[in-house]
C-alpha cells in the first residue's frame, strides 16, 4: 500500500508539477505585497482543491455524463500528457506570465488553479487512479502533492533564492521526460484494453 501511494504521489507531483506552478505564481505576482502574494497563492490552492476532490467524487459520473469510457479517456489524456511533456522539455511557458501580472489577485489565483494545476492532464488523471487505486488513496496523494504546492507558494521568496533558474530548467527537463513516458504508456495501455 505504501509502494503504490509512493508512486501516486510520484505521478502527481509529475503531473500537477508544483515547481512549474510555483515559478509562474512568483513571477505573476512580484509586483504583490508580501501578505497579498500569500493570499493569492492560499486562494489558487483552495480553488485546485475544491477542483481535484469535485473531480475525485464525480469521477466515473464524467466520463457517463460525457459519454465517454475510461480507456478513451485515457488515450485523451495520454495525448495530453505528451503535449505537456513536450513543452516542459523545450522549455516553452505554459502560460504567458506578461500578459498576467497586472490582473487581479483572484483572476491571478483562477489562473494558477487551473489551468496550471488543476489542468485537463490532472483531471483525467484524478479519475484513471481512483479508478485503479480508490479514492481514498488518490485523494491523500493529490493532498500531499497540492500541500507541497501551498508551501511553495508560502515560501516563495526563500524558495527562489534557493533554486534559481538553472536548477529550475533542469528540474523541469527531467519532470518532461517523465510526463511524456506516462502519456505513452497511458495511450498504449487504453489502445490493448480497446483492441
Amino acid at each position: 500500500m505504501l509502494g503504490s501511494l509512493i508512486q501516486l504521489i510520484i505521478l502527481f507531483f509529475v503531473v500537477i508539477d508544483p515547481l512549474a506552478s510555483f515559478f509562474v505564481f512568483y513571477a505573476t505576482s512580484s509586483k504583490m505585497a508580501p501578505k497579498e502574494r500569500h493570499k493569492t497563492g492560499l486562494l489558487a490552492i483552495l480553488i485546485a482543491v475544491l477542483l481535484c476532490f469535485i473531480v475525485l467524487i464525480l469521477g466515473q459520473s464524467l466520463l457517463e455524463l460525457f459519454s465517454t469510457t475510461l480507456d478513451e479517456f485515457r488515450i485523451a489524456g495520454g495525448i495530453i500528457l505528451i503535449i505537456l511533456g513536450i513543452k516542459m522539455v523545450l522549455g516553452e511557458s505554459l502560460i504567458n506570465t506578461y500578459d498576467k501580472k497586472d490582473s487581479s489577485a483572484r483572476a491571478l489565483a483562477s489562473i494558477i488553479a487551473t489551468p496550471l494545476i488543476t489542468g485537463p492532464a490532472t483531471i483525467f488523471t484524478i479519475i484513471i487512479a481512483s479508478s485503479d487505486y480508490g479514492k481514498m488513496m488518490t485523494g491523500l496523494a493529490v493532498g500531499i502533492v497540492l500541500l507541497i504546492t501551498a508551501m511553495l507558494f508560502l515560501l516563495s521568496n526563500k524558495v527562489k533564492k534557493i533554486l534559481g533558474d538553472t536548477a529550475t530548467q533542469v528540474t523541469t527537463t527531467i519532470l518532461g521526460l517523465v510526463t511524456l513516458s506516462w502519456g505513452v504508456k497511458l495511450i498504449i495501455l487504453g489502445i490493448k484494453n480497446i483492441f
